[in-house]
């Protein structure tokens, strides 16, 4: 019985073709994906002091991807003096030219989240704050929307 080389290639290659496709689905789907939004911007009068008001906002920065994302910074125009990092994470802040700055948070794994709270004066406006978010891996999605789970009926 003689084995013909081109039948078994016709039969094999679907086959390569699969498994090669799987993997490299699997590899480029397999990468950190960051997302940023703001989730409050307040103002607050104060009658009693001689100052118009203060001012607060907060960003979250999620990564919703399935890997690690290394080097996330989050880059400020203006970095005002009061801020939180929520959940208290490791991070450290790179001073740049006329009042730039970034904070660096080492890594974010997959699902976990950061939220900045900023403090400060008016004329400052929130706007005027962050100015990107980025990570080695890339720059992250700026969303204008809070996402929120879908809850499934009946459960």
């Amino acid at each position: 019985m003689e084995i013909d080389i081109d039948t078994i290639a016709k039969l094999i290659s679907p086959l390569i073709v699969a498994v090669f496709s799987l993997v490299l689905s699997r590899y480029i789907e397999a990468k950190p994906k960051l997302i940023s939004y703001v989730v409050h911007a307040s103002e607050f009068p104060l009658k009693d002091q001689n100052i118009n008001g203060v001012r607060t906002h907060g960003i979250v920065i999620r990564n919703i991807g399935k890997r690690t994302a290394k080097n996330i910074r989050i880059g400020h125009a203006n970095l005002p003096h009061s801020y939180q990092i929520f959940p208290n994470v490791a991070h450290k802040v790179e001073d740049g030219a006329n009042g730039s700055a970034e904070i660096v948070v080492p890594t974010l794994v997959p699902n976990e989240q950061v939220s900045v709270s900023y403090l400060y004066f008016p004329p400052l406006l929130w706007n005027q704050i962050v100015s990107y978010t980025k990570s080695d891996e890339g720059m992250a999605k700026e969303i204008n929307i809070i996402p929120s789970p879908k809850w499934r009926s009946g459960a």
